[in-house]
């Protein structure tokens, strides 16, 4: 079973940053899992942000340019820069891992991500204007 513990969340003013990790642990490896960001605002579906898988990277519209996703091997981390953060960006940011569905080199796909897969807890966003 794998295990993910996000962390990193906080208050910050409009424009200003912040930088989620997600630390994996259990049965993950790199070589198997993809690791995705998603968020949930109050009263709104949980979307997807942006996931990692090998050297593939993908982030949806309303963050590109401004949130950057990365991992660190070593440390069995993932994180996610946001930089220029938005009152929009307010909710609470889940990291998860799944495994794909399909293997393309340099793509990652956030349609890969289920309820049945492995998600954190979540850390709270508040961005103010």
């Amino acid at each position: 079973e794998v295990q993910l513990v996000e962390s990193g969340g906080g208050l910050v003013q409009a424009g200003g940053s912040l930088r989620l990790s997600c630390a994996v642990s259990g049965g993950f490896n790199w070589n198997t899992y993809a690791v995705g960001w998603f968020r949930q605002a109050p009263g709104k579906e949980r979307e997807g942000v942006s996931c990692i898988m090998d050297d593939g990277v993908y982030y949806r519209d309303p963050v590109k340019g401004r949130f950057t996703i990365s991992s660190d091997n070593a440390k069995n981390t993932v994180y996610l820069q946001m930089n220029r953060l938005k009152p929009e960006d307010t909710a609470v940011y889940y990291c998860a891992a799944a495994v794909p569905t399909y293997y393309v080199a340099g793509v990652c796909d956030l349609n890969w991500f289920g309820e049945g897969d492995f998600w954190g807890l979540g850390t709270q966003v508040t961005v103010s204007s």
